[in-house]
């Protein structure tokens, strides 16, 4: 872009999770945090009054792709110069129910397409476990997230924030932080820090693509996260005519252990098993 596209003025909605970052250096490190965006296909999520999507378009973004539940911002952003040459590309409506796969065709979009968004803290992890489902049209993702959610995608077991949403990122990509920011650096200010995650796709070897039932599994057994694994996956294992015990010895795995000290190898290995029943 020859000319800095103006950012829109516009109050952030509570309603829609919003707050908006405007300092250009921070929306930069933003944009390239999963790595170079010129030439590529680009899927933004909540765009606000624009300054991620400049920041993606004046570093050469081929096309980019920008999904916005604020009318007021969706149409602002219609007015810009990009999306006259067809380099921006608008919808207005709630991304939870965007079927990316088809918005990439019908706006010629290349894949795999990065993501790169400034998450409203309201869809954030609905939206990224969608993603970390994806097929191969889902490329690199740079997520902006509340910091302890960031904190929770890269744990490791055995730590406090380790959980459901740390397997299944860890199961399709190499989930790290990036840096992270203050309240400040939003207006409004959020009553948390923030962070950006950064989440590339393993190789096709190193991936667990039955997430579907690796969310079973991580699901029973985190929501009660403090009990023995032989309690937490009793009634799951029940459903598919297994026994817990037999299960988890399966697995090797002491059924007196508890779902936090499991490895992305072992919870791999339960969900294979129930995959096995399940056929």
């Amino acid at each position: 872009m020859s000319d800095r596209q103006a950012l829109t003025e516009g109050t952030a909605r509570k309603s829609l999770g919003q707050h908006f970052l405007h300092d250009p250096d921070i929306l930069r490190r933003t944009a390239l945090a999963a790595g170079p965006v010129e030439g590529r296909t680009v899927i933004e999520v909540g765009p606000g009054p624009g300054g991620l999507t400049r920041a993606v378009l004046e570093e050469g973004a081929k096309k980019v792709i920008a999904v916005e539940a604020d009318r007021y911002f969706a149409d602002a952003l219609k007015s810009w110069p990009a999306f006259e040459e067809g380099r921006l590309c608008v919808v207005a409506g709630d991304a939870r129910r965007a079927n990316w796969p088809l918005l990439i065709r019908e706006f010629h979009g290349e894949t795999p397409a990065m993501i790169v968004a400034n998450l409203p803290y309201n869809v954030g992890t609905v939206l990224l476990v969608e993603w970390l489902k994806a097929g191969e049209w889902r490329g690199p993702m740079s997520l902006m997230f509340q910091k302890e959610v960031a904190e929770r995608i890269v744990a490791k077991p055995g730590s406090d924030e380790y959980g459901r949403l740390a397997v299944l990122a860890q199961a399709t990509t190499k989930a790290r932080i990036a840096f992270t920011l203050p309240p400040g650096a939003f207006k409004p200010p959020p009553k948390v820090e923030s962070a950006v995650a950064v989440l590339e796709p393993l190789p096709a070897e190193a991936r667990f693509d039955r997430l579907d039932l690796l969310e079973t599994v991580t699901t029973a057994a985190f929501t009660q996260r403090r009990k023995m694994l032989r309690t937490s996956l009793k009634k799951l294992a029940q459903k598919h005519g297994m026994g817990a015990d037999a299960w988890l010895h399966a697995c090797e795995i002491d059924p007196r252990e508890r779902p936090e000290n499991l490895t992305q190898e072992e919870f791999r290995c339960l969900a294979g098993r129930l995959a096995q029943t399940s056929a």
